[in-house]
């Protein structure tokens, strides 16, 4: 070993575990449900140890069994994989359109998700403006009448709700979080038409001006089908407006 080297310490996986993994990566794609036999097969572990390995996996909720004794993936691992999916590389498609929208506007653009009854700020790219409102990336407010908490609100069902074909989007509020701010939301979508979150610009009041309204909500919503593009998201249909 050369002179002023650090030898990294040994560390061993726990054989258990390995073996309980082992199972999980035996199901396939179109696996409906897996018999013992032939997750014996597919493993080359022994059946009295899958089985021992099962009880551990179906207390903890990845793998449940049928009527008929077979194996199917239960819904912690689609948990899982559904946050998986949802971090997978956000930060590099969401703070690039962030950028730009800051560049072409001038103001503040963030990216907020719904949590519960509340609004989280995932990510934020500051106006270079000093006057400014300061939400830092995961300061959670209120669902209130924000343009922000309203596209959370009527894009997170499915189905959507019918009133969502009266919206003029890009929505824009005046002052409904705090008096002297102004912001303006646009939906963003993931895969299977599931809302990823909204895509906002927020600036004092005092510099929305109706001009500064009309040439920002372009830009805002071309950013928000380009993020959603980017997400491998598409815009859900949209309900047919109420007959008059």
């Amino acid at each position: 070993m050369a002179e002023g080297s650090k030898a990294r310490p040994a560390v061993e996986g726990v054989a258990s575990a390995d073996r309980a993994l082992t199972v999980l990566s035996a199901f396939r794609k179109g696996d409906r449900a897996v018999s013992l036999a032939e997750l014996a097969a597919r493993t080359g572990l022994v059946k009295s140890t899958i089985m021992r390995l099962a009880v551990s996996l179906e207390a903890h909720g990845f793998l449940a069994r049928t009527e008929d004794g077979e194996y199917r993936l239960d819904a912690e691992v689609l948990r899982l994989g559904t946050i998986y999916t949802q971090s997978f590389r956000m930060e590099a498609h969401v703070m690039p359109v962030l950028e730009e929208l800051v560049a072409r506007t001038g103001e503040t653009a963030a990216f907020y998700v719904r949590r519960g009854e509340q609004r989280l700020c995932l990510f934020r790219a500051d106006s270079p403006h000093l006057l400014r409102m300061h939400v830092r990336v995961g300061d959670a407010m209120p669902l209130d009448n924000s343009s922000i908490a309203q596209v959370l609100r009527a894009f997170s069902p499915r189905p959507l709700p019918a009133y969502v074909a009266a919206l003029d989007l890009p929505i824009v509020t005046m002052g409904a979080t705090d008096p002297h701010t102004g912001a303006m939301a646009m939906p963003v979508f993931g895969p299977g038409e599931a809302l990823a979150g909204a895509l906002a610009l927020s600036a004092p009041v005092s510099r929305w001006t109706p001009e500064a309204i009309a040439a920002a909500r372009p830009v805002l919503a071309e950013a928000g089908t380009t993020l959603t593009r980017r997400l491998g998201g598409e815009m859900p249909a949209i309900p047919r407006a109420a007959a008059e």
